[in-house]
């Protein structure tokens, strides 16, 4: 698998793309993919997983959406992914580039960044198909990487301008 069938088969098609959308989108394009290349990209998509676990990223999904849990941040990572290469690197390495986002999916009026099981389609479709589970791998390592961020308003608005412009508090 290389990084652009990964890239093409998790990116969304549209921005405002429900997480249902992306998900049973994934799901499509990898039940078409032979048993090796699903473990493939399966280990493709943890690896990416690990990238965005830090505690910069987590702190621009805590200003969007006050994610507080490790389930949460799985999720918000998953629709990170499905942004597509450019925006996920751009993120990467400046997790404020998320206020430039111009279009969000939405539930109940509000941003919803979130995609459930992302993570696990490869591998539920694996387990489907071969009565075997892939090796599990955890998304993250027992803390995020970096320093963990400050809730305090000031120190938000300090090292988030975009997004506490974007999404007042």
């Amino acid at each position: 698998m290389t990084d652009a069938e990964f890239w093409s088969l998790v990116t969304r098609t549209e921005p405002q793309q429900t997480e249902q959308q992306c998900h049973d989108a994934l799901k499509d394009k990898l039940t078409q993919l032979d048993d090796d290349s699903l473990a493939a990209f399966d280990k493709m998509f943890g690896q990416q997983m690990r990238r965005s676990y830090t505690w910069s990223i987590w702190g621009a999904a805590y200003i969007i959406t006050g994610c507080d849990s490790d389930y949460a941040f799985a999720e918000f990572r998953g629709f990170l992914l499905s942004l597509g290469e450019q925006w996920y690197n751009k993120v990467i390495s400046e997790p404020d580039c998320l206020g430039d986002i111009a279009l969000w999916p939405t539930k109940d009026g509000s941003a919803y960044p979130f995609i459930e099981d992302y993570d696990l389609v490869a591998g539920q479709l694996y387990e489907d198909r071969t009565g075997d589970e892939l090796p599990f791998v955890p998304s993250g390592q027992h803390s995020p990487q970096g320093k963990k961020f400050s809730t305090k308003k000031k120190d938000l608005r300090k090292n988030y301008p975009k997004l506490s412009e974007r999404f007042p508090f």
